[in-house]
This record gives C-alpha cells, sequence and structure tokens, in this order.
C-alpha cells in the first residue's frame, strides 16, 4: 500500500491523532462519560477550590465544566481534522462536516444509555468547538501566510 517508511509515517501522523480522538470522544459518550462518573474527579476539586459553596452549586459549576468540555473536545476533533487535510481544497469545510458527523452520532449513542442524555444542544455546542478552532486555524493561518509575504 505504502512504498516507504516515510509516507507511512505522514499518514500516521496525520490521520491517527484524529482516529485516536475521534474513538475517545465516542468513548468518553457511554456511560464512562457520565455526570456521576466524571463526578468522581470534578466534585473533590470543585469542594476544593470553593469550600463554602452548596452542593446546589457545585452541582451547576460541574455542569458548566462538562459543557466546556463539549466545545474543546470538539475544538480538538476540528483543528486534528484540518491538520489531517493539508491539500483538500475545502478541509474547512470538511473538517466541520466531520465534526458535525461525530457529534450527531455521540447524542444518537448516549439517547440509547441511560446513564446518559442526549441533546440537539450539545450538538450544537460541539460544532461552535469545532467552529471556534476552525476559525482559529483559517486565522493563525493567514497570518503566517502575511508574515512570510512580508519577509520575502
Amino acid at each position: 500500500m505504502y512504498s516507504n517508511t516515510s509516507e507511512r509515517r505522514r499518514w500516521l501522523t496525520a490521520y491517527a491523532p484524529l482516529i485516536f480522538w475521534t474513538a475517545l470522544i465516542l468513548g468518553l459518550g457511554t456511560g464512562m462519560g457520565s455526570m456521576n462518573e466524571t463526578s468522581r474527579i470534578i466534585r473533590p476539586l470543585l469542594e476544593f477550590f470553593f469550600p463554602s459553596a452548596s452542593p446546589e452549586s457545585l452541582t451547576i459549576y460541574h455542569g458548566y465544566i462538562r459543557k466546556f468540555a463539549h466545545f474543546a473536545e470538539y475544538a480538538v476533533l476540528a483543528f486534528l481534522a484540518c491538520r489531517a487535510f493539508p491539500g483538500l481544497r475545502f478541509r474547512f469545510v470538511f473538517a466541520l462536516l466531520i465534526v458535525a458527523l461525530v457529534a450527531s452520532i455521540d447524542e444518537i449513542n448516549q439517547s440509547f444509555n441511560s446513564a446518559r442524555t442526549s441533546s440537539f444542544w450539545d450538538v450544537l455546542l460541539d460544532v461552535g468547538g469545532g467552529t471556534a478552532a476552525i476559525l482559529a486555524y483559517w486565522v493563525i493561518g493567514q497570518n503566517r501566510l502575511r508574515g512570510r509575504a512580508t519577509a520575502s
């Protein structure tokens, strides 16, 4: 399939992180990523940093952290998708489609799991995280191009 080791290495460095991250997201969409499971780590940290907060407040903070995690994990997915397809003409659109597809699959899977809740709003949040990362990736790329043009 690949003629030499450098092509294989190039393929692995481009696609393996994207595949790994997608698998991680889908794995966290199982009961392993439920609020009950994440509270084992997050709740003690919140209690440490906010010792006078009520249990209800800690639950709200935990919810915000989980929503931010949605945003961040799909931002990483979008970045990895942009990075994986540098020669593709519409790579930003393709990256956003990957984000939307993985987010939709994740939420559909969660709808079959009693420990999880499925929400269209989470898909929108995920796509928002992906869009933010794609815009940042594009802006950084444009700045690099301008820097190269100025240096020439």
